[in-house]
C-alpha cells in the first residue's frame, strides 16, 4: 500500500491481517468532552514537542503542536456562547490561529497581514468571539500554514446543538498525511519544494488517525455513534470507508443536511473539509471492522472499530437517524440581483499558464517560479492589494469557479458558507452549506451566498502549498 504515497520513506503499513497485534488506544481523542456551559476560556500554547506517529517500536517524531499534543485539544462549547482563547507563541516563527468554518467577527479570523499582525515568537494574542453555529469546525495557523499545519499545528472546535441528537458515543476522527524521512523525522528539506507546489501539493507517506499510526476505536454492539471527520492534511484528498457498516451523513462543513447514506460507502474529504456521520454498530460482540483509505486501487487499513467482546448496547437497529437543527444562516439568496464573480484557476504543472500579474508586475512563468509563484486566480498570482470583489452587506454573491488546471483544488471561503448552484442556475439546498468546495481537474462549479459578515475575508485553495504559490485572494463585505 505504501506506493500510493510519495516514496520519501518506504514505510510498510500494517494490513488488516497484520493489525491484530498491539492494541493502540485512542489516547488523544477517546470521545469528546462535554460542552462548557457558559462558554470556554483556554490558553493554546504553540510550541515544539514530540508525537508517536509511527508504530510504538519506532522513533517518535519532533513536531509542532498546541498544548503538547497532536491533534491539539478539542475545544467544545454550546452554540451562542463565547470562546476566549489566548495564543502563546513558543515557536521560532510568527503565527496566528484561524478558526476554520466559524462565522465570527473579522478581527478574530486570524489571517496574518489581512485581519491581524501575527504573534511574534514569545508574544501572545487574545481571540474572543461568539460561536453562532453548531457543528464541527477546526483551528490552525494562517501564517506559513503550508509548514506550520504540516508540522502538526491544528485541533478541533466543536459547537454543540441546542438539542443535540442522542448517541451513545460522540467521536472525532482527525485524518492527516505526514511526510517523514528514513529516521521518522519530518522531511524538512521538502518544505517549499517547487515540484510539490506546482503539482498536487506536499503529499506525505504516513497516514494517521487522531495522531496514531493505527487507531482502534472501542465500541459496543448496538451502539449509535456520531463520528466527526476532519481532513487536516495540507494537500491529500482522503477517501475513507468504514467497512461492514452503513454510515449516514448528517452534516458537511459543520452545517446540517438531510440524513443521507453514502451511495458507495466512501467519503471523499478534501483538505479543510469536515463530514459528520452517524453509524449504527450492528456487528456481533468481539467483531472488528476496518477503517480504510481507498484512493484509486489501493486499500490502506488505518484503524479498526473494535467491538467489546461481550457487552451489547441493544440488539435491534434503531430508527433512522434524525436530522440536525438548522443553523441561523441567511438563506435569502437572490440570484437575480447577485454580483457575478469569476474565479478562474490557472497554472501548475501541465497547466499552460504563460504569465500572470504578481505584486503589480506582469511576469513570465519562469519569472513567477523564481518568486515561488506558479498558480493564479483570474491571472493574478498571490494575494493582491485589491480585493477580488466588494459586496454590500446583505447582497447576494455568485462565484463561478473554473478549474482550468490539471490538478484538484479545494477552495475555502472565510467568514461565510455558500450554497452550490447547478448548471441551470438553481440552488442545491440538499447539498447543504459549504465553506470548502472541491473542484476536480478541469471542473466548473458555481456557488452563491449572502454577504452578511462585514470585513476583509480570504478566499484561497486549501491545498496549502497551492495557496502559498499563488492561489490566494480576498474580498470585502462593506459594513
Amino acid at each position: 500500500m505504501a506506493d500510493r504515497y510519495r516514496p520519501w520513506r518506504p514505510i510498510t503499513r500494517r494490513s488488516l491481517m497484520l493489525a491484530g497485534g498491539a492494541a493502540l488506544t485512542l489516547a488523544q481523542l477517546p470521545r469528546l468532552a462535554h460542552s462548557a456551559a457558559d462558554g470556554l476560556s483556554v490558553t493554546l500554547t504553540a510550541g515544539a514537542g514530540r508525537a508517536q506517529l509511527l508504530p510504538k517500536d519506532k522513533p517518535s517524531t519532533a513536531v509542532w503542536n498546541y498544548n503538547g499534543s497532536v491533534p491539539g485539544p478539542i475545544l467544545r462549547l454550546p452554540r451562542g456562547s463565547t470562546l476566549s482563547a489566548r495564543l502563546v507563541n513558543e515557536l521560532p516563527q510568527p503565527t496566528t490561529i484561524h478558526w476554520h468554518g466559524i462565522r465570527i467577527d473579522n478581527a478574530m479570523d486570524g489571517v496574518a497581514g489581512l485581519t491581524q499582525a501575527p504573534a511574534q515568537p514569545g508574544e501572545v494574542f487574545d481571540y474572543r468571539f461568539v460561536v453562532p453555529d453548531a457543528g464541527t469546525f477546526w483551528y490552525h495557523p494562517h501564517n506559513r500554514s503550508w509548514e506550520q499545519v504540516a508540522r502538526g499545528l491544528y485541533g478541533l472546535l466543536v459547537v454543540d446543538e441546542d438539542d443535540p441528537p442522542t448517541v451513545d458515543q460522540d467521536l472525532a476522527l482527525v485524518v492527516d498525511d505526514w511526510r517523514l524521512d528514513e529516521a521518522g523525522a519530518i522531511h524538512e528539506a521538502s518544505f517549499g519544494h517547487m515540484r510539490d507546489w506546482s503539482h498536487a501539493g506536499r503529499l506525505g507517506n504516513t497516514l494517521t488517525l487522531n495522531g496514531e499510526d493505527f487507531l482502534e476505536m472501542p465500541v459496543k454492539a448496538g451502539e449509535r455513534i456520531r463520528l466527526r471527520l476532519c481532513n487536516t492534511a495540507t494537500a491529500r484528498i482522503m477517501n475513507l470507508r468504514f467497512e461492514d457498516h452503513n454510515p449516514v451523513v448528517i452534516a458537511y462543513d459543520g452545517q446540517p443536511v438531510a440524513p443521507d447514506q453514502s451511495a458507495d460507502g466512501v467519503f471523499r474529504v478534501a483538505p479543510g473539509e469536515r463530514i459528520d456521520v452517524m453509524i449504527d454498530m450492528m456487528l456481533e460482540p468481539g467483531a472488528t471492522a476496518a477503517i480504510t483509505e481507498v484512493t484509486g486501487d489501493g486499500r490502506l487499513v488505518a484503524g479498526h472499530f473494535l467491538y467489546h467482546p461481550e457487552e451489547r448496547r441493544r440488539s435491534k437497529p434503531l430508527d433512522e437517524p434524525p436530522g440536525l437543527p438548522a443553523n441561523p444562516l441567511d438563506d435569502g439568496i437572490d440570484l437575480a440581483d447577485a454580483i457575478e464573480v469569476p474565479l478562474v484557476m490557472a497554472g501548475g504543472a501541465m497547466g499552460g499558464l504563460r504569465q500572470a500579474d504578481y505584486k503589480g508586475e506582469t511576469l513570465s512563468m519562469r519569472e513567477l517560479v523564481q518568486r515561488g509563484q506558479v498558480w493564479a486566480f483570474n491571472g493574478i498570482a498571490g494575494r493582491p492589494e485589491e480585493p477580488l470583489f466588494h459586496a454590500r452587506l446583505g447582497q447576494t454573491v455568485r462565484i463561478r469557479m473554473v478549474n482550468d488546471t490539471a490538478w484538484p483544488h479545494a477552495i475555502h471561503l472565510h467568514g461565510h458558507h455558500v450554497r452550490l448552484v447547478d448548471g441551470n442556475g438553481a440552488i442545491l439546498p440538499e447539498q447543504g452549506w459549504r465553506d470548502t468546495v472541491l473542484l476536480e481537474r478541469h471542473e466548473e462549479r458555481s456557488v452563491a451566498f449572502v454577504a452578511d459578515n462585514p470585513g476583509k475575508w480570504m478566499i484561497h485553495c486549501h491545498m496549502l502549498e497551492h495557496q502559498a504559490a499563488g492561489m490566494a485572494s480576498w474580498f470585502v463585505v462593506e459594513a
